[in-house]
């Protein structure tokens, strides 16, 4: 019954289902394996509120060259919870535009923290808003303290797709806080992440810390899974209809008219009385 399954039309048609099928699958491992890095990342955010800061230097790697950026943490270490002791150097201060938090556009500060041994890591002290209305003005924020601080706050890895560097009342302005680009602006070997304070002074707002959408790749991990066993099972059944002789109506309309040609083709026998 099912010998038409040997013919090529069939045996391509399974090649097909099958390749199909393969790459579905491996479609579907792959979101599954975004769902389980999205979910580790969630879970550090979460745990960052009540783990206990470790020095900086215990996670980020020492950088040796001045105008340079060091070598760049893996995405296990973003969000860790730090100290770092130093002193701000608000001559190379950063304001990156743009920003938004709670639905309003503004700046955030980002100021380096020279250490002791003459490295130095971006800090971003928090939120201001635009000095009035019009979200591309400059800001109004206080000046960090002076002297030896220790800073407590969260690794935030250097940012993609880097925008233009200027420099606007005194401060480098830019887009975004990509640490390669920055370097060759800052005096002092660059650590490769930068801090976001997670208690900021008055009159800067906190940066909320966005959770990873994870559970979008696991509903797509399961539809792509789906897929797979709904291509074999389509196969299966156009194949048992082949078997049944359950043809397209428009198939079976055919050969009615072709059998109804033929009759009507044969002349009749019977003779006139």
């Amino acid at each position: 019954m099912y010998r038409f399954l040997l013919t090529p039309r069939w045996l391509a048609a399974a090649a097909l289902t099958v390749a199909a099928s393969v790459v579905m699958v491996f479609l579907g491992n792959w979101q599954l394996h975004r769902y389980h890095e999205r979910s580790a990342i969630n879970a550090r955010i979460d745990a960052a509120d009540s783990a206990t800061a470790v020095p900086l230097t215990s996670v980020l790697v020492k950088p040796d060259t001045p105008g340079k950026v060091g070598a760049m943490p893996g995405k296990d270490k973003a969000w860790t919870k730090v100290t770092v002791t130093g002193h701000y150097d608000v001559t190379h201060e950063i304001q990156a535009r743009g920003r938004t938090v709670d639905g309003n556009v503004g700046f955030e500060i980002v100021t380096p923290l020279v250490l002791a041994d003459g490295t130095a890591v971006l800090v971003d002290r928090g939120w201001v808003p635009p000095q009035t209305g019009d979200a591309t003005s400059a800001p109004v924020s206080s000046a960090p303290p002076t002297g030896e601080v220790t800073v407590v706050g969260q690794i935030h890895l250097t940012e993609s797709r880097p925008s233009g560097i200027s420099t606007r009342d005194g401060r480098i302005d830019t887009r975004r806080v990509s640490l390669p680009h920055l370097a060759d602006q800052i005096p002092y070997p660059l650590y490769g992440a930068y801090v976001l304070v997670t208690d900021p002074a008055a009159g800067y707002s906190a940066i909320p810390i966005d959770h990873e959408d994870a559970w979008q790749n696991g509903g797509y991990a399961v539809q792509w899974w789906l897929f797979a066993v709904m291509a074999l099972l389509a196969y299966g059944w156009q194949a048992r209809k082949e078997a049944h002789g359950e043809r397209p109506v428009k198939e079976k309309v055919d050969r009615v008219q072709a059998a109804d040609a033929r009759l009507t083709a044969v002349p009749s026998t019977r003779q006139p009385e």
